[in-house]
């Protein structure tokens, strides 16, 4: 199976970032997007969270129950955009899968991290004379 990150969408639109390592439940409510195993993109139409685990009813009435897991399949799945093509049935509309694609999920903050680091080892702001 070769399954391939989508190409980069030519336009003026601006990117959609969201937190890299955060909770796939809300991550999939935020994009209702569900990639298969077999590497079909499909489109959530319900997510519930029943503690550490969550059921998704997608478009084309598939139920699926499986653990949130940062490291899991479907969390790296997403992050990395993988999937080899949309759900027929469930009609994933292309404006939808541009957005998808143009996402991009970053660790945090930089410039807050630095600083802060900076300021432990105190190398923010000396001056020498």
């Amino acid at each position: 199976m070769g399954l391939q990150s989508p190409a980069p969408i030519q336009g003026g639109e601006k990117k959609r970032f969201l937190r890299k390592r955060a909770d796939p439940f809300s991550i999939i409510a935020r994009i209702k997007l569900w990639p298969s195993r077999k590497g079909i993109l499909h489109g959530v139409r319900s997510i519930k969270r029943d503690g550490n685990v969550m059921t998704v009813i997608t478009h084309c009435n598939q139920k699926t129950r499986v653990r949130c897991s940062k490291n899991g399949r479907v969390a790296r799945w997403i992050r990395n955009k993988w999937y080899e093509k949309a759900c027929k049935e469930c009609r994933v509309p292309r404006w939808k899968l541009q957005k998808y694609s143009q996402t991009s999920f970053i660790k945090g903050n930089k410039e807050k991290k630095y600083a802060r680091h900076s300021r432990v080892f105190g190398h923010a702001e000396t001056t020498t004379s």
